[in-house]
């Protein structure tokens, strides 16, 4: 019986960025109907390759075959022509515009108010995410943000989506329900490439496996035939990575941030999102908050680390308070800029490049070069654009950025976003350290295993208001309260 003919084909994919080799002849091969799950470390290249199908990368050498012939895809606009489509990492809506305009935005329908209405309605019942056609797309939160990604990419009637760690910043019922919806479009007829570094999603959603590591194949085949171990090996090219166990736990000492009464307005503007919240956080302590989408966290963190105004109530916070971002690209970094201007961004007086109220550009490269080698992050050099960077890479620059300020709170807003097991477990080590050093840390996760595995003590936000988890308490009870069915 003849093989069918691949949807998607890379073949010997070579990709250099100045002294970096992203690709090292990397391969892929993408099969009708089917869900093939991209793997690696953060820096592997799988973002990358999946940039070359999509033109947005521009590859040194090798071949791009869609449904058996060869092609030349030099731009996103070309990739759509041949039915690509991109759900893209970092989020490509317009914050002005309505969910429908960027939809008919991306989709090239024509926009006209009633018909858009009723035409994006459709395609929201059809897809199951369920998303307000009138809302701004400034006004969603990460994780509606994440499906108007999905919808923008199915209204373009994509016979190929390319998924890039789409489920990062999605809770555990929103992964279900998104893993659902890539099984309904492949069995359509479509076909999906998931990037991820979350091997039980990898398993269970998809049909087959390619592993990258430094930019080359290293696993390839039916998803069935690996397990865990071998996944990671592959990987990481070291076995298992040591999470580390939970650091002893000594008394908390003084309180650091204190909140009393506090009262937040949901960032839209309509209605409040922070109902009469009273918490106090201490030296050593770390703080989880375990929370679905939408119960008022984001408003809480961002009070907490001075970003929103409260409308009531007191918010007691040290004068310097590290702010770790889950959205890295608009609150984290400025993308267009260098690594050193935004390490300068972050600057107060008292730091040392700062010097009579002029900045020394020369100490201040410096100690960016010295942030991207403890930190380990992987770039050219201080002076490449934030851009440039992995998603993961941004992101230990942002994590470096804030804990190299030394501030006695922390408030870290899912910081091992889109980070491989190795990288999150870096991050998990710094602010435990950060902790044992004094600092107070307020630790929220869309992830409830990680907030388990983290904190000292866990709250619950559930509609606004926060509630105590009982010492001792297992992630069923921890689900029930933040469902609101304990």
């Amino acid at each position: 019986m003849t093989a069918p003919v691949p949807a998607l084909e890379l073949r010997g994919i070579h990709k250099r960025f100045g002294p970096v080799h992203a690709l090292r002849g990397a391969g892929f091969t993408l099969a009708p109907g089917e869900v093939h799950a991209l793997l690696g470390e953060n820096g592997a290249g799988k973002t990358t390759l999946m940039h070359v199908a999509y033109g947005l990368t521009h590859p040194d050498g090798g071949e791009i075959r869609i449904r058996g012939a060869a092609v030349r895809i030099g731009s996103p606009r070309a990739a759509r022509s041949h039915g690509i489509g991109m759900v893209h990492q970092h989020f490509t809506a317009i914050p002005a515009l309505t969910v429908a305009e960027n939809i008919a935005l991306s989709a090239g329908w024509p926009v006209t108010p009633g018909s858009l209405r009723r035409r994006v309605a459709e395609l929201v019942s059809k897809t199951g995410l369920a998303l307000d056609p009138d809302a701004p797309a400034v006004s969603l939160s990460v994780g509606m943000r994440q499906r108007l990604e999905i919808l923008k990419a199915l209204a373009a009637d994509a016979g190929i989506l390319l998924l890039d760690e789409p489920t990062a910043v999605l809770a555990p019922s929103e992964i279900t329900e998104l893993l659902a919806v890539v099984r309904r479009f492949t069995a359509a007829g479509g076909s999906a490439v998931i990037i991820t570094h979350k091997l039980t999603e990898a398993r269970q959603g998809a049909d087959r496996v390619t592993v990258l590591r430094r930019g080359a194949v290293t696993l390839t085949g039916l998803t069935s035939e690996f397990d865990n171990a071998g996944l990671t090996a592959a990987m990481l090219g070291d076995g298992n990575v040591e999470i580390g166990s939970p650091r002893p736990r000594g008394r908390p000492g003084a309180v650091v941030v204190r909140v009393r009464g506090l009262e937040v307005a949901r960032e839209s503007g309509y209605g409040l999102a922070v109902r009469g919240v009273t918490v106090e956080i201490r030296a050593g302590e770390i703080l989880g908050i375990a929370a679905v989408e939408g119960n008022g966290q984001r408003e809480l963190l961002r009070a907490i680390a001075g970003r929103l105004r409260p409308l009531r109530g007191k918010v007691e916070v040290p004068e310097i308070v590290g702010f770790i971002p889950e959205d890295r690209t608009t609150e984290g970094l400025v993308p267009e800029l260098t690594l050193t201007e935004n390490v300068a961004l972050g600057s107060r007086a008292g730091d040392p490049w700062i010097s009579g109220g002029r900045l020394d550009w020369s100490r201040a490269r410096e100690r960016t070069a010295e942030l991207l080698d403890g930190y380990h992050v992987v770039a050219g050099s201080p002076d490449a654009p934030a851009a440039t960077l992995s998603g993961g890479n941004q992101q230990r620059m942002v994590v470096a950025r804030e804990l190299a300020r030394r501030p006695r709170a922390i408030v870290a807003e899912n910081p091992t976003r889109g980070l491989d097991v190795r990288a999150a477990a870096e991050i998990h080590a710094r602010l435990r350290a950060a902790a044992d050093g004094g600092a107070a840390v307020v630790f929220y996760s869309t992830d409830l295993d990680e907030v388990l595995g983290v904190a000292d003590r866990i709250v619950v936000a559930s509609r606004g208001t926060l509630a105590d988890v009982p010492p001792g308490a297992g992630r069923a009870e921890v689900g029930a309260l933040m469902l609101g069915v304990a």
